[in-house]
């Protein structure tokens, strides 16, 4: 337990650290946080909550910064609630109120906005090709042997490919082919659509040769077994921005990180449909690329299904309570626009 005196300069410290990037001393504490007792007394507070593991104190200075353990207890016990400001609930309204028809489109400026608004790197878990209900394909030729095959799910999602078409084959054919395979597969969910309906389709239209092959194969290759993760990235160069970050080899490391799809997804816990905000602090990542960086991520919502999660990628030292404001309305926002779709 930590009394009412170290909880106060505790906080005192990590607040003035994020602000500053600073190691804390005692007579900075006692000037700018008014605690009511003297720089002496501040300073065994300090070295006590050092002893405790709540602090540290880098070779260089005689200050004190916050340690992993430090941050976790400021956020779980001591960071106070904040809303966000009217000038960033303008910014996100004003994003959120241009039309967006496809969740793509929306994700990606929610990216965008959610980096532009922390000053961080932003990273958003788009909704999974396998558990959306199917809408419609749509075939565009794109001259006399090719065609572009487009799946649209109801939650806006947006696959394509191009595919070689047989020179024979007419623009009716390829109504037929497109009207055939809506009225087979519209309202099935990706993930448990039986494979006798592929096959029936497949004798239904194995007139159509190729082009029904193709469109049958990239539905096929949606369904294998194991998750494929769609992330949005924003501001990846906003780690440039950060002191802790100046060694080059930190940089190259976290940059390094934030190339591999698989490995983001698995941190930023994709898979795993936990409720609310989650704030993962420097080793609980457990990645030695990560040591520096903490991780706030929140859920959103297609109704009552949570269908991605969005979160910011810092250093420890960030400013907790607004990330978490931030998350808090962004999500609620794309909760809310992801009904239209």
């Amino acid at each position: 337990m930590i009394d009412d005196r170290k909880n106060k300069v505790l906080q005192a410290i990590v607040e003035d650290y994020v602000a500053t990037a600073e190691p804390v001393g005692s007579r900075t504490i006692a000037r700018k946080y008014n605690l009511g007792v003297s720089p002496a007394t501040i300073r065994n507070e300090m070295s006590d909550l050092e002893d405790m593991g709540y602090l540290e104190q880098p070779h260089t200075s005689a200050g004190r910064v916050p340690s992993d353990l430090g941050y976790r207890y400021y956020v779980d016990c001591l960071m106070p609630a904040r809303s966000i400001s009217p000038a960033e609930h303008e910014r996100i309204r004003q994003t959120f109120q241009r039309k967006i028809r496809e969740v793509d489109t929306l994700i990606r400026e929610t990216a965008r906005l959610l980096s532009d608004t922390t000053q961080l790197t932003a990273v958003i878990s788009g909704p999974q090709f396998e558990k959306a209900v199917f809408k419609e394909i749509r075939l565009v030729p794109l001259g006399r042997d090719r065609a572009l095959l487009i799946y649209i799910t109801d939650r806006g999602l947006v696959e394509n490919q191009v595919v070689e078409v047989p020179v024979e084959v007419t623009m009716l054919e390829f109504q037929q082919v497109a009207e055939i395979l809506n009225e087979q597969l519209r309202g099935h969910r990706m993930d448990t659509l039986p494979r006798t309906v592929l096959q029936a389709l497949q004798r239904e239209l194995s007139r159509y040769g190729s082009l029904l092959e193709q469109a049958l194969y990239f539905l096929e290759q949606r369904l294998e077994p194991g998750e494929r993760h769609r992330l949005y990235l924003g501001g990846t160069t906003r780690m440039l921005d950060q002191p802790e970050f100046r060694d080059v080899e930190k940089l190259r490391g976290v940059l390094s990180f934030l190339e591999q799809e698989d490995a983001v997804a698995t941190v930023i816990g994709v898979d795993k449909e936990t409720e609310g905000v989650e704030i993962q602090i420097g080793e609980e990542i457990r990645l030695r690329e990560l040591a520096d960086c903490s991780i706030v991520t929140a859920t959103y919502r297609l109704g009552d299904e949570i269908i991605g999660k969005m979160g910011v990628i810092g250093p420890r030292r960030m400013e907790y309570p607004k990330v978490v404001a931030i998350l808090n309305a962004i999500a609620s926002y794309v909760s809310e626009l992801n009904r239209r779709f």
